[in-house]
């Protein structure tokens, strides 16, 4: 069969959840031994999510291939369980960039350049080409925004057109609207859900299915009123009501026939869905009653999205432990204000993860708070900027080098303990220019990490500009810092202090929360949480 094509559209309002629905029609169609691929739409003019702030769109999520992707496609690579590239992100930069570029070039000579068909064209290509290069059976395409927003019309037109030349066998359109609970009455209504179909419609697009937000489950009144004025028969209306994980949602869809509606939908096999590991791992999670208190020392800590890929690897850290970590989120910069004392937000936590970052607010209050957590003997973990204040904290406090920073806190320290990459200074433009995505890592024998991984060569995700200055390598290893991973090129990738001096001191320059699976989760989250435990 040729690739079938799910689109997945939302309504009323952004963040209702339209990619862990996205996420969850793709495993539906997983567990029946279909291929899948999946691809995020950003309706935004920014060419990728890398410049931007945590706090102006969550996370930046990074692919093995070294894209700066919308935080969804770490949701898409965890319940499927599958690695996508910087093409799985589409974004308004991307298409209008490639136009433009080919008018200049002259590919379009003589010809009026037009939102419809260039445009569009360029959208329906970029799908087109990654489904064939990929060839899975089915193709999902989350279109971020809501459904009226202006952004985001070419592509819902080329959606459209794409049901026009491909034949509604080949494509289907999924709705998610939510569907608000009055507090005064309680009463679920169903107006923004119908409004929002019809404003789909008018766009020229009817939906194949309606997936319901709501606070509690859909109610046949209400499903009966979406039904008949999104001129669908009830069975294609579903609830995703709020669960306790996110991780439920694929269950509760299939349990009211949504696997089944799909392959109904696209003219192909029903097969019976294999879903008992997944059933299991949600299970567990469900029933851990035992916690173990973890700091997440941060900057970011007023969107907890902006370190969801961390949040959701210790989850899946303490389903394998059998221990859910509780977390405590500590805002480093309320602790380099003094309106915090680090003492008393850390005392009584038994981890912590010192969160990734960039930019001087707050890290005077992470250093702070690596110094209490590696003199009380706390197990820690420092992710990335996280391990490069280690570093710093270290230098300062151990070494004696008592101004030692990053070059990029201040250029002008004595101690630049951490420095720009050589590659990285010269660099004119700021966007896809770190270093970034999966690269190789030597893992040191004898060390902690090496204990946790059982492999001298690993494959972590990096976005990083600074590194551990090599020159002041002798002297930290004298002092105690131990090196357990190296790159090919010969940059420091993992540090720890020995067992004997601490618990579990350990730093990791890539993210390895990236590559963290729920059914396979990370080996230095599940470290952190054992030793805490």
């Amino acid at each position: 069969m040729g690739t079938k094509f799910a689109f997945v559209t939302g309504g009323v309002m952004s963040g209702i959840g339209k990619g862990i629905v996205s996420a969850s029609t793709g495993l539906l169609l997983k567990s029946r031994g279909y291929s899948v691929g999946i691809i995020k739409v950003d309706p935004y003019l920014n060419v990728d999510a890398g410049t931007m702030n945590p706090y102006a769109h969550g996370e930046v999520y990074v692919t093995e291939d070294g894209g700066e992707t919308d935080l969804d496609l770490g949701h898409y690579e965890r319940f499927l369980g599958i690695n996508l590239t910087k093409k799985h992100n589409i974004t308004t930069g991307q298409v209008y960039f490639n136009v433009i570029t080919k008018e200049r070039r002259g590919e379009y000579l003589g010809k009026t350049v037009q939102i419809i068909p260039h445009i569009t064209d360029e959208i329906k290509n970029r799908i087109i080409t990654l489904s064939k290069d990929t060839g899975v059976d089915v193709m999902v395409i989350e279109i971020g925004g809501t459904v009226g927003d202006i952004e985001g019309l070419p592509f819902l037109e080329a959606a459209r057109q794409m049901w026009v030349d491909l034949g509604p066998d080949n494509v289907a359109f999924i709705h998610v609207a939510i569907s608000p609970i009055l507090s005064a009455t309680g009463e679920q209504k169903t107006k923004p859900v119908q409004h929002s179909v019809q404003e789909l419609r008018r766009i020229g697009i009817q939906p194949n299915a309606v997936i319901v937000r709501s606070s509690r489950p859909l109610e046949e009144e209400s499903r009966y009123k979406i039904a008949l004025f999104s001129n669908l028969p009830k069975e294609s209306v579903f609830s995703d009501h709020d669960t306790f994980t996110p991780y439920e949602v694929p269950l509760i869809l299939e349990s009211q026939g949504y696997g089944k509606f799909l392959t109904k939908r696209f003219n192909i096999e029903e097969r019976e869905a294999d879903l008992a590991s997944w059933e299991e791992f949600v299970n567990k999670l469900k029933s851990i009653d035992k916690q173990v208190p973890i700091a997440m020392v941060g900057k970011y800590t007023k969107l907890k999205d902006s370190y969801i890929s961390i949040t959701e690897a210790l989850k899946s850290a303490g389903v394998f432990t059998s221990v859910m970590p509780k977390l405590i989120w500590v805002e480093a910069t309320d602790i380099e204000n003094g309106q915090i004392k680090v003492e008393d937000v850390l005392q009584d936590v038994k981890g912590a993860v010192v969160l990734p970052g960039f930019g001087a607010r707050g890290t005077e209050g992470k250093i702070n708070a690596i110094k209490y957590l590696r003199e009380n003997n706390i197990p820690m973990l420092g992710v990335c900027f996280g391990m490069q204040l280690s570093v710093v904290e270290f230098s300062r406090n151990v070494l004696g080098l008592k101004d030692a920073n990053s070059t990029e806190i201040n250029p002008n320290t004595p101690y630049p303990v951490i420095d720009l990459l050589p590659n990285q200074k010269n660099i004119d433009y700021m966007g896809g220019t770190m270093r970034l995505g999966a690269s190789k890592i030597n893992v040191v024998k004898n060390t902690t990490v090496y204990d946790l991984y059982r492999k001298e060569i690993v494959y972590e995700r990096h976005r990083h500009r600074y590194e551990v200055n090599l020159k002041f390598l002798d002297k930290l290893i004298d002092a105690g810092i131990k090196v357990s991973g190296w790159s090919d090129q010969g940059l420091v990738e993992f540090i720890e202090l020995s067992k004997k001096d601490h618990k579990f001191f350990v730093g990791t320059q890539p993210h390895p929360e990236f590559t963290s699976r729920p059914l396979n989760p990370n080996p230095l989250y599940v470290g952190l949480i054992k030793a805490a435990i």
